[in-house]
C-alpha cells in the first residue's frame, strides 16, 4: 500500500494514477514509479525485482493465472517490499501489469535485451572528470601496481592474451611470475598458471590459479602434473619464498551453501508489515543461527586471516586454487588486500581492488547474479559475501577506512541498478565482444558504457557526502590502543547473544574445551554455532590473539575479530526498509551528523581566515550541506525514514534523477524489448 495523508478520494486519485504509471512502464519502459505532482516517491528499477506475490497467503506469480490478483507484493533484491492495491483497476490493465512483472522476474531474457543497452546509447556525458579508479584494462596499469607493491622483481606484466587468443575467460592483460614462459600460457589456455593478485611488504605474493579439469586420461593427467611441479619449484626458493597451495573448493563452503544460507537469511528482513516483524522478533537467534550466513562470513574471514598469517608471518608465498579462480579466490585476495594494504581501504584503493580482482579478473557476475534470469543453479551472491565481510572490518575499524557503511550499502545496491556495465558481464571479453559485436549496429546514436565508479551520475554532492568518513584517520596513530565502536541497542540484537560468563583468556570462545556450564547457558542451537567449524591451529590463534593484543595501526595490518557475537548483521543494508527497527535520533549516522556539522562549521571558520589575510581560498574547500532538517534523524537515515510514508530518502536508491533529465529516453519505447508476445 502506498500511505498518503490525504482525504480517501485523493488516495484512490493518487493510486489509480500510479497504476497507470505502473501500466506505462511494464510497456517497455525501464521500472515502475509513483510520481504527485511531479514528484518522485519511489521507482523500481525492473532488474530490483526479485520476485512478486499476491493475497493474503502470499501467492507466487507464476505464468499461468485463472485469477487476476485484487493485491500485488513486490519483492525486490535490495530488500524493499512494495504493496499495490488492484481492486479498481479495470481488468485488461490487470492483466498487463501482472504479466510485465512475471516477463520481467521469471523469463529468460537475452543479454542485448538489457535496459543497459538502451541506456548506453543516451548515457549522460557530464560524468565526474576527476574519477581516478585505476581500470586494469592497460598494461601500463597492472606495471604500475607491480610497481607500487615491490613486486615487479619476480613478477611480470604479460599480453600474451591479447585478442584473447589464449582463453576467453582471462582478461587481456594480467601478471605471471616471470619463470612463466609464454608458451606454457598458451598450450594450457591459462589453466595451471599462478597469475599473481598482490605482492606483501616481505616479498611474500599472493598467487591464484584456476584449477585443471579433474577428469583427465592419464598420460594428460601425468603430463599436468609435471607441469605444475615445475611451477611450484621456480617459486618456492626458500627461506623467503616457501609455497602454500590452499584449495579453497575443498576449505570454504561451495556456492550452492552460500546462496542457500543468503536465501534464508534475506527471508528475515522481507518483511512488509509489524505484525510480521513481532512474530520473528521473539524467535530471532534460533531463526539467524538457522540460516548459517554469519557462519559462512566468519569461516570466510578465518581463511583470509589464515592466508595473512602466511604471508606477513610466515613470509610464505600463497597459491589460492579454484576450478575458474573466479569466485571465492576473489573473495579471499580481495579481503587479504583490504587486512594488509591500507590503500585499498581508501575509496579510490577499493575501487580499483574491484577492477583489479572482480571485473578484470573474470567474476561472473551476469551468471551469480542471475541477470538473464537463465539458470538458478548458477546464482550465488559472492560479492555480497565480500561486502558483508568488509563491513565487518569497518564496524569494527571505522577510522581506518575513508568510505563508509553507507558506501558499502549503495554499492551494493548498484549490483543490480542496469545502466552501469562494470557488474554486468561474465568477463572482459564478453564485454569486449558486446560492444564491437552486431548489435552496434541498431544503434542510432553513440555506444557508451558507464561505470559505477562515477558516483555523480547517481548522487549529487549532497548525497556524496554521506560516502566519505569524516573521521578516517590519514595519519598513523599507534598511540591509540583501543576504539569505541558504535552498537545497534534495539531489542533486535545483529549477532547471536554473549554469555555474561567471562572466559579465560587462554580458552577463546569457539575452543572446544569450554566449560559445559557456559554450553548450558547457550543452548544446544547456540552450542552447535560456537562448534559449527574446525579449530584454528594453535600457530592461528597465537598469532591473532598476539596481533588484538597490541595497539592497532589504522595504516598497518587489520584482523577482523571472528569471535563469536564480534560477527554481526549488516544492520544499514538489511534493516533500513522497515521502520520498527529504527533508533529514533541515535545510531551511528547521528554521530557522523554531528561530526558533520563541525567540519563544515571549521571549514567555513577558515575560509573567513582566509579571506580576512587575503589569501586564495582553495576551489575545493566549500562546505557541503547537509540534508538532516528534512526529517527526524534516525539510526537507518539516509536510506529510510522514521514512517511506512511515500516520502523520498536524502539518498537516492536509484539513477532515476538522470533519467529525468533524458527526455528522449524516457518517453521512448526500449528498442530492444517487445512484449506483444505475452499479452
Amino acid at each position: 500500500w502506498v500511505y498518503v495523508k490525504a482525504d480517501e478520494s485523493a488516495c484512490f486519485k493518487w493510486l489509480k494514477r500510479g497504476i497507470e504509471l505502473v501500466s506505462q512502464i511494464l510497456n517497455g519502459q525501464v521500472g515502475i514509479i509513483l510520481s504527485i505532482d511531479g514528484t518522485v516517491l519511489f521507482d523500481i528499477f525492473l532488474s530490483l525485482v526479485d520476485f512478486a506475490v499476491y493475497d493474503e497467503k502470499k501467492k507466487l506469480l507464476t505464468g499461468q493465472l485463472r485469477k487476476y490478483p485484487e493485491k500485488l507484493i513486490i519483492y525486490c533484491k535490495d530488500l524493499r517490499v512494495f504493496n499495490f492495491c488492484l481492486r479498481y483497476t479495470k481488468e485488461e490493465e490487470v492483466k498487463r501489469i501482472v504479466s510485465g512483472i512475471i516477463h520481467h522476474s521469471q523469463t529468460p531474457k537475452l543479454l542485448k535485451r538489457l535496459f543497459l543497452f538502451s541506456y548506453a546509447s543516451a548515457a549522460p556525458n557530464n560524468t565526474d572528470g576527476r574519477n581516478q579508479t585505476v581500470m586494469f584494462d592497460t598494461l601500463e596499469d597492472w606495471r604500475d601496481e607491480l610497481e607500487r607493491t615491490k613486486g615487479n622483481v619476480q613478477y611480470k606484466a604479460v599480453s600474451t592474451n591479447e585478442g584473447y587468443k589464449v582463453s576467453e575467460k582471462l582478461p587481456l592483460y594480467f601478471v605471471v611470475p616471470i619463470c612463466v614462459s609464454e608458451e606454457s600460457i598458451l598450450k594450457y589456455e591459462g589453466r595451471g598458471i599462478p597469475i599473481w593478485c598482490w605482492s606483501c611488504h616481505n616479498g611474500a605474493a599472493l598467487l591464484k590459479m584456476s584449477a585443471f579439469p579433474k577428469e583427465q586420461d592419464d598420460s594428460t593427467s601425468q603430463m599436468q602434473k609435471a607441469f605444475l611441479d615445475g611451477i611450484y619449484r621456480t617459486i618456492r626458493k626458500p627461506p623467503y619464498e616457501l609455497l602454500k597451495t590452499d584449495d579453497l573448493s575443498s576449505s570454504l563452503p561451495s556456492l550452492q551453501e552460500i546462496q542457500t544460507a543468503y536465501t534464508r537469511f534475506k527471508q528475515l528482513f522481507l518483511i512488509d508489515n509489524s505484525t510480521d516483524f513481532w512474530a520473528t522478533d521473539v524467535k530471532w537467534f534460533s531463526l539467524l543461527e538457522s540460516t548459517n550466513w554469519l557462519e559462512i562470513i566468519r569461516r570466510v574471514l578465518k581463511k583470509a586471516i589464515e592466508v595473512v598469517e602466511c604471508l606477513e608471518r610466515q613470509h610464505t608465498n600463497v597459491l589460492l586454487i579454484e576450478e575458474t579462480a573466479t569466485d571465492l579466490c576473489c573473495v579471499i585476495s580481495s579481503l587479504v588486500q583490504v587486512m594488509m594494504d591500507s590503500y585499498s581501504r581508501t575509496k579510490l584503493g577499493f575501487q580499483s581492488l574491484i577492477q583489479k580482482e572482480w571485473v578484470i579478473g573474470g567474476h561472473g557476475f551476469l551468471d551469480r547474479c542471475n541477470h538473464l534470469h537463465k539458470s538458478d543453479k548458477e546464482e550465488a551472491p559472492v560479492f555480497l559475501l565480500l561486502l558483508n565481510c568488509v563491513w565487518q572490518l569497518v564496524q569494527q575499524y571505522p577510522s581506518a577506512f575513508e568510505f563508509t557503511e553507507t558506501y558499502l550499502t549503495v554499492l551494493s545496491d548498484s549490483l543490480y541498478v542496469p545502466i552501469f556495465s562494470t557488474f554486468f558481464f561474465n568477463s572482459q571479453h564478453q564485454k569486449d565482444t558486446t560492444t564491437t559485436g552486431e548489435i552496434l549496429k541498431t544503434q542510432s546514436s553513440p555506444f557508451r558504457f558507464l561505470t559505477v565508479w562515477d558516483w555523480s551520475v547517481q548522487f549529487d554532492l549532497k548525497a556524496q557526502a554521506f560516502l566519505n568518513n569524516p573521521l578516517y584517520a590519514e595519519k598513523p596513530k599507534p598511540e591509540k590502543s583501543q576504539r569505541k565502536t558504535a552498537r545497534f541497542k534495539h531489542q533486535r540484537q545483529l549477532s547471536l547473544p554473549l554469555t555474561q560468563t567471562k572466559s579465560s583468556p587462554k580458552r577463546g570462545f569457539f575452543r572446544e574445551e569450554t566449560d559445559h556450564l557456559i554450553k548450558n547457558i547457550l543452548g544446544k542451537r547456540i552450542g552447535k554455532f560456537i562448534n559449527s567449524s574446525d579449530e584454528p591451529p594453535n600457530s592461528f590463534r597465537e598469532f591473532y590473539d598476539s596481533w588484538h593484543s597490541k595497539p592497532v595501526d589504522y595504516h598497518g595490518l587489520l584482523l577482523p575479530r571472528i569471535d563469536g557475537p564480534e560477527i554481526k548483521v549488516w544492520a544499514q543494508r538489511y534493516l533500513r526498509w522497515i521502520p520498527e527497527a529504527q533508533l529514533h535520533g541515535g545510531g551511528t549516522i547521528a554521530t557522523a551528523a554531528k561530526i558533520l556539522d563541525l567540519m563544515e562549521e571549521v571549514q567555513n571558520l577558515q575560509v573567513k581566515m582566509d579571506e580576512e589575510h587575503s589569501q586564495a581560498v582553495s576551489g575545493d574547500t566549500h562546505a557541503v550541506p547537509m540534508l538532516r532538517n528534512s526529517a527526524r534523524l534516525s539510526s537507518l537515515f539516509p536510506f529510510a525514514l522514521l514512517q511506512r510514508q511515500s516520502i523520498k530518502p536524502a539518498l537516492p536508491t536509484s539513477t532515476w534523477k538522470d533519467l529525468e533529465d533524458e527526455d528522449d529516453l524516457v518517453k521512448r519505447d526500449d528498442e530492444f524489448v517487445d512484449l506483444s508476445d505475452m499479452l
